[in-house]
């Protein structure tokens, strides 16, 4: 190397060290997320890591470092080399037996909660013919956008979670005829997304446990699933069938919630079961699984959904946020 080209490489590494990492902070090379330049022949060319990055990030770093490299006397082209480690994201499924359950209301609280525990996670809605996490989650109309390598970069949420939903894929109130192999096909693409550094993914499945359903965990291999249930006995009998399809499928159990569980009157505050009460319990206890918790038949919680703004995001939340421990505290032990 001559001294003119040494000089111009350190000229080069100064110039992407004033690039911040828009993960650290830090400069690219002190946050080893790109070596020092190359410089040969009037080319600059820089390694860079995108490994956690969403797509318009690493457009923005690329056309950043082009634009900073490109200024150092000498330097006629500069070329980003981009390399990046897969990311192993872990879904958790959250399943029932039948509709109407509450399913999609524990998916979305549930991420929210275990995201105010720290944990990276997205959101994604699964439920082909019943999307409902656009509006629990207050993006209603939000079209997801592709990124440079045509996949799709999730839409962000007010509560932290990314979410993508078979509902943001079609027109609102449109009814949705697909066959198992093309909707298995627009759930791949909904998980196999650019989820930049989150770590773990909440499946919304669709109710109930056929092709569509067993396509799903076979081919993206849930780390762990959670049933949800009403008290009443029609319920905990799909439920059964639910927890049944899941372990022929070879996807753990991390346990049963019961929701609608005891109604406060509003007027004299008494508590009432119209559903029953500790079914979910006494049938995980049966089968052997964990219980997670009961989520109660509330008014409250019924309006902040259809308004977008789940209880799990309130301060005062205790139910969601007691179920979400005990579902991280799975995933640190498993």
């Amino acid at each position: 190397m001559t001294t003119d080209n040494a000089t111009v490489s350190a000229q080069l590494a100064s110039a992407l060290d004033r690039i911040a990492d828009p993960v650290s902070g830090e400069g690219l090379i002190a946050s080893r997320r790109a070596g020092p330049p190359r410089f040969s022949d009037g080319v600059a060319s820089v390694v860079l890591d995108v490994t956690g990055l969403s797509g318009n990030l690493r457009l923005m770093l690329e056309t950043d470092i082009k634009a900073a490299l490109g200024q150092v006397a000498g330097v006629e082209k500069v070329r980003v080399a981009m390399t990046a480690e897969k990311q192993n994201l872990r879904i958790i499924a959250i399943g029932s037996g039948k509709g109407g359950v509450g399913k999609s209301t524990l998916a979305a609280n549930l991420a929210i909660a275990l995201k105010k525990l720290g944990v990276k996670v997205g959101l994604v809605d699964a439920d082909i013919y019943g999307p409902s996490q656009p509006r629990l989650m207050h993006v209603e109309g939000i079209k997801p956008r592709a990124s440079e390598s045509k996949k799709l970069e999730p839409v962000p949420t007010p509560y932290g979670v990314p979410l993508l939903s078979m509902g943001q894929l079609v027109k609102e109130g449109q009814a949705v005829a697909w066959r198992g192999p093309m909707a298995s096909n627009a759930v791949g693409q909904l998980i196999d997304a650019e989820w930049g550094d989150i770590e773990l993914i909440i499946l919304d499945l669709p109710p109930g446990t056929g092709d569509i359903q067993l396509s799903m965990v076979q081919k993206h291999k849930p780390a762990g699933a959670v049933i949800i249930s009403t008290p009443q006995d029609l319920s905990l009998m799909d439920a059964t069938r639910a927890i049944d399809f899941l372990q022929h499928a070879n996807v753990p159990l991390i346990g049963l919630v019961e929701n609608m569980a005891g109604y406060a009157c509003p007027h004299c505050g008494e508590i009432s079961d119209p559903f029953g009460s500790g079914g979910a319990e006494a049938a995980a206890k049966a089968m052997e699984l964990p219980f997670l918790g009961r989520i109660p038949l509330d008014i409250a919680i019924r309006k902040a959904s259809d308004a977008g703004t789940p209880p799990a995001a309130d301060d005062g939340d205790v139910d969601f946020a007691a179920i979400a421990r005990k579902v991280k505290d799975w995933l640190g032990s498993n």
